[in-house]
């Protein structure tokens, strides 16, 4: 994996495959369907990646625990790669590449009949796929055993949640870090490591910020927001608009 390159995703909490098709057809490198947070079921979660089929954007599914049984039918229903919430250790990380690759690496159950493999009229052979993997860091305990998750093999960028890193620091008063020191943690970590780190950020305008921090993997804002403030900015700009006509 190219670790120096521009990953350029987005989150789909909503749960429509149209939307998941748009985000596709617009360009996306990748798409983080969120199963933690998002609007639909894991059981919806096919129609979204069938949506995603053909295009060269990358389907990662946020599970919402790092169970063995979420991670590994996610992929085999087709996802490309995982996200796992709030990972704060090496073994932590182990256990969640465990559950994502067949033996001898991990022990995640194999079929030849899963949506991944064509429903058994694309069997893999002897080359099992690798999925991508991320884990999101997400505390201050996280950030401080980032070094020793990058390490793991098979944990491929670590991802910082920002909304949930920002919230743990200031239940911390005591704590020796403050968000911008987690920040450059976790890149000096992955980059010591060879792997990428990855990030969320609401506004187009901090992109470049972080990429210039070192991030790679960087997921600009969620189809929900992104409707949500476009539908605010109509409904204000018709008010204002009234206003002045009265």
């Amino acid at each position: 994996m190219n670790t120096n390159a521009l990953q350029l995703g987005t989150f789909l909490s909503i749960g429509s495959p149209a939307i998941a098709e748009l985000a596709a057809e617009s360009g996306f490198d990748w798409v983080l369907i969120d199963l933690e947070h998002g609007c639909e079921s894991d059981g919806s979660l096919p129609h979204q990646l069938r949506a995603l089929r053909g295009s060269r954007t990358k389907a990662i599914v946020r599970v919402g625990a790092p169970h063995a049984e979420l991670i590994s039918r996610v992929l085999d229903w087709g996802a490309d790669g995982i996200m796992v919430p709030h990972v704060n250790s090496a073994a932590e990380a182990e256990a969640i590449v465990q559950a994502a690759h067949y033996a001898p690496r991990g022990h995640r159950g194999f079929s030849r009949t899963v949506r991944a493999y064509g429903y058994g009229l694309r069997p893999p052979g002897d080359k099992m796929p690798m999925p991508l993997l991320m884990a999101q860091i997400e505390s201050v305990v996280g950030v401080t055993h980032a070094a020793e998750i990058a390490r793991v093999e098979g944990v491929d960028v670590l991802f910082v949640g920002p909304a949930d890193l920002q919230f743990d620091l200031q239940h911390q008063p005591a704590a020796d870090w403050d968000y911008a020191a987690c920040l450059r943690s976790v890149v000096t970590a992955t980059q010591t490591a060879g792997k990428a780190a990855g990030i969320l950020v609401r506004e187009l305008t901090d992109l470049h910020s972080h990429v210039d921090l070192g991030f790679t993997h960087v997921a600009v804002d969620s189809d929900l927001s992104i409707l949500r403030n476009a539908y605010r900015q109509v409904l204000s700009h018709v008010g204002q608009s009234l206003l002045r006509r009265r």
